[in-house]
């Protein structure tokens, strides 16, 4: 008889944590097969197996020969039955009273064990979607955070500027409708490097209409980074931050300098200003989300790349009092299921 071993709270613990990181995208999502690798540890069995509501099954581990686990889940998702053939079986994953998918375990174990590790999947899909829920709403508010001080600086610019240079007047028209397209209209999840990056050139020429000699620019992106996939704005709220944290407050000429480059298999994004910077104690409070009202742009932006690419990723904050202030944006260059 196999011996199954308990394993230790701290190990738990940690397993668990990442478990739930690796869930963040659902059971459809690119961490899946490493969530069962997780729970297959946290069991001590031969395998495991995630299954989505199409019956897709993601397996980490020894899946047995003698049984026809496609079948298995069907039967699961379709409330058939709710245990296969030992030593492998089947049960639901609800999230609130609703099927959400398919845990399978193989090999031997305590089914005491499998079902509460059943329900804490659940519970981790049920966070997931709350998750999900939250980020779709905070995105809707940073899609109508347009200040409306910026707007009524741009048109008043545009008004001056049609009898004395009507062409000029036209072109800051023209980019001030397709700023607000890009920022209200409605979007999938996803766009590329070069949609956001020719969103931050139409916002920066909109800020060097109304700061003049104030605000200096240099936009650089690497030729192979412009196809790749990113979450929906999530660079313009960086570049207007520091416009407004950065530039705006000081009399003297500032600069922004905006990068985007391949590093490896990554992409790496960096929007920088010498501005007064901050203390590294107030950058961290604002991404724990403690931050003032006027800094949820930089809060929303780290969690929902947190959320996409897994807690390993998200916003990296360089600054100091006096010194400027640095974000860099890390993401793969490919990731499954993130696309425009």
């Amino acid at each position: 008889m196999a011996l199954v071993r308990s394993p230790s709270p701290a190990v738990t613990l940690g397993t668990a944590r990442r478990i739930a990181g690796d869930l963040a995208g659902g059971l459809s999502g690119p961490r899946v097969r490493a969530a069962a690798r997780g729970i297959r540890r946290l069991l001590g069995v031969a395998g495991i197996g995630l299954a989505d509501l199409t019956g897709t099954v993601e397996w980490a581990g020894s899946p047995p020969s003698d049984v026809d686990i496609a079948a298995l889940v069907e039967d699961v998702l379709h409330r058939e039955v709710k245990a296969g053939r030992p030593p492998v079986v089947a049960l639901p994953l609800l999230v609130r009273d609703e099927l959400a998918g398919v845990l399978v375990v193989a090999g031997a174990h305590r089914m005491s064990a499998v079902r509460e590790v059943a329900d804490w999947v659940s519970s981790a899909l049920e966070r997931t979607r709350l998750d999900a829920l939250a980020d779709q709403a905070e995105l809707r508010a940073l899609r109508a955070e347009i200040s409306p001080h910026f707007v009524y600086n741009a048109l008043t610019v545009i008004a001056s500027l049609v009898r004395s240079d009507p062409d000029r007047s036209r072109e800051l028209m023209l980019d001030f409708a397709d700023y607000t397209r890009y920022s209200l209209a409605r979007h999938g999840d996803y766009t590329t490097v070069a949609a956001e990056f020719h969103a931050i050139e139409t916002y920066l020429t909109l800020q060097r209409a109304l700061l003049g000699e104030r605000l200096r620019v240099q936009i650089r992106v690497a030729p192979e980074v412009l196809a790749v996939a990113i979450p929906y704005l999530v660079l313009q709220p960086l570049v207007e931050n520091a416009v407004r944290h950065g530039i705006e407050p000081r009399s003297s000429p500032g600069q922004i300098l905006v990068r985007g480059e391949a590093e490896g298999s990554d992409c790496v994004i960096s929007i920088e200003d010498d501005g007064s910077g901050m203390d590294p104690a107030a950058a961290a409070r604002i991404l724990a989300g403690h931050g003032a009202a006027d800094s949820v742009g930089l809060t929303n932006v780290d969690r929902r790349l947190r959320s996409v690419y897994g807690s390993w990723f998200g916003l990296v904050v360089e600054t100091a009092v006096g010194a400027g202030t640095r974000v860099v944006v890390r993401v793969p260059m490919f990731q499954p299921g993130v696309m425009p």
